[in-house]
């Protein structure tokens, strides 16, 4: 494997990594506490802004390591048809799926969050962003099976 090839690797793991922890971890522990009004709506507005942020520069880069990855190690052949392509045209599917639902969320709760508001913002982009948290786990799932 060439060093091109590791550093690819690896970027492609670590922002991976980071990307799905931080939308769970934002689904999982802000967010409850946003729906609660136990947080103030700068630093809930800070938070949305800096994930969604995240989110997109995460999402370049995966698309240009995954991308790299893919073309090194694949075929089209491969891709379409085998299991192992499978698995990483669903990862692709996956990551504009989690792209998507995070860029929703923040949409809806921007719109309440102008006026000062937290928990009716929060509910409005709950659901997006509990999706974004199960699209997550799928991607960890996936690359768990591309590991084997």
């Amino acid at each position: 494997m060439a060093l091109i090839d590791t550093v690819m690797a690896t970027l492609h793991l670590v922002v991976g990594g980071l990307w799905t922890g931080s939308v769970l971890f934002f689904a999982l522990a802000v967010l409850p506490t946003a729906r609660a009004g136990n947080i103030r709506a700068a630093a809930f507005e800070s938070v949305v802004s800096r994930l969604t942020m995240w989110s997109r520069g995460a999402s370049l880069v995966m698309f240009a390591t995954g991308g790299h990855l893919a073309g090194t190690r694949y075929t089209v052949d491969s891709l379409f048809g085998s299991g192992r392509g499978h698995l990483v045209l669903g990862m692709l599917v996956l990551w504009f799926v989690l792209t998507g639902l995070v860029e929703v969320g923040r949409a809806r709760a921007k719109d309440g969050l102008a006026e000062k508001k937290v928990r009716t913002p929060a509910e409005k982009a709950a659901p997006f962003y509990l999706g974004a948290a199960l699209v997550a786990v799928l991607l960890l799932v996936d690359a768990g099976l591309l590991l084997n």
